[in-house]
C-alpha cells in the first residue's frame, strides 16, 4: 500500500488507541515502545514520515484533517469495506459511476482521511475503453 503524508501530528483524546488503529489502517507498525496509556506515540511508516499522535486534556472541538491518502493494492472498495471494518466511518463520498473519485472517511476521533482508487482499478480498462 502507498500511503502519502502530508501532515503528521494528530492531536486526540486517546494516543495509544487511535495509533492503534492507525496502524491496522497503513498496515505499518506501532512504535515497539508504546503502551496503553501513553500520552504520545507513533506509527512508523515504511517511507516518509511517521504520524504521531499527541493526548490533549480537554475534549476536541476542532478535528485535524488528516492528509493520508491511502491507495490501496487491493480494490478502493475493498478496502472502504476493511476500513469500516476497523471502525472508520463515510464522511463523504466522490466516487462517480466511471469508478474516478474517492472516498473520505473519519477515524475513530473524527479525524477526516481519504481512499483512492487502487493502481490496478486505475490500469484496468474502463467500460468506453478498449483492450489490445
Amino acid at each position: 500500500m502507498v500511503s502519502v503524508v502530508q501532515n503528521v501530528a494528530i492531536d486526540c483524546a486517546d494516543a495509544y488507541e487511535l495509533a492503534r488503529f492507525w496502524s491496522e489502517v497503513t498496515g505499518s507498525p506501532l512504535d515497539p515502545d508504546a503502551r496503553p496509556g501513553d500520552h504520545e506515540t507513533q506509527v512508523l511508516l515504511p517511507e516518509g514520515p511517521v504520524l504521531y499522535f499527541n493526548q490533549v486534556p480537554e475534549p476536541k472541538t476542532t478535528k485535524n484533517r488528516v492528509h493520508l491518502c491511502l491507495r490501496p493494492e487491493t480494490s478502493r472498495e475493498e478496502e472502504y469495506e476493511r476500513l469500516l471494518n476497523l471502525g472508520a466511518t463515510l464522511f463523504a463520498d466522490h466516487r462517480n459511476p466511471d469508478g474516478t473519485g474517492w472516498v473520505i472517511l473519519t477515524d475513530p476521533e473524527g479525524n477526516e482521511f481519504c481512499v483512492l482508487r487502487s493502481t490496478s482499478d486505475r490500469e484496468a480498462p474502463g467500460p468506453d475503453r478498449e483492450t489490445s
